[in-house]
């Protein structure tokens, strides 16, 4: 198995993004529902936030008790947003987490570190349209371009890091609860972020 490949687990496939001490780290290659990052809007972290609870029991539960057996939790930093030093909170133990802003950037989809790292003078929504890297970040949730979620804060704690349907980072966020997004996705007809599941698996 090589990074980039599918490969089948569980219900779902995933793509895997690292290979490391016989472990493999694996995201959905689609979203695979939509949801709010957290019920109410008020300050939250990750740490604390609906969708951690919801991936580290309900969808952890849809796994085999052997394929259970072969997820590795994983010590996952949070870090703050670094164009808002919005709080990403405390580091969390997770066998099924979202991918952070700096993993998507400088890590499994090409490295874009310069331009997180020098935003122009008048940046404060969008990352970057012309990126390069975008197009490796588009995700489908049924057949059609949807926006997914991350685990880093967006401008302030009640809005949450995500990347667009075209692949382009909305470093500024949207908001976790009942987001004003006035997109619908044309089957659903919910304008919920997309989820798209990480987790490290044994080889």
């Amino acid at each position: 198995m090589n990074i980039g490949n599918i490969i089948g687990f569980g219900d779902y496939q995933w793509k895997i993004l690292g290979i490391k001490d016989g472990k493999m780290l694996i995201l959905t290659d689609e979203i695979i529902e939509q949801r709010d990052y957290h019920s109410r809007k008020e300050n939250i972290t990750w740490e604390h936030s609906e969708i951690r609870n919801f991936l580290n029991n309900d969808f952890l539960e849809r796994f085999s008790a052997s394929d259970i057996k072969r997820i590795v939790p994983a010590l996952n930093k949070n870090t703050d947003n670094p164009w808002y030093a919005s709080c990403g909170g405390r580091d969390t133990v997770d066998r099924v987490f979202l991918l952070s802003l700096d993993e998507i950037v400088r890590l499994y989809f090409g490295n874009s570190s310069r331009l997180l790292d020098n935003p122009k003078k008048n940046q404060r929504y969008w990352f970057e349209r012309k990126d390069e890297n975008n197009k490796k970040r588009r995700a489908l949730f049924m057949d059609s371009p949807w926006w997914w979620w991350t685990r880093t804060p967006g401008k302030n704690n009640r809005v949450s890091v995500y990347i667009h349907g075209d692949g382009n980072i909305g470093i500024q966020g949207n908001g976790i609860s009942k987001t004003s997004f006035n997109t619908l996705h044309y089957i659903t007809k919910s304008n919920e972020g997309g989820v798209r599941p990480a987790l490290w698996v044994k080889q």
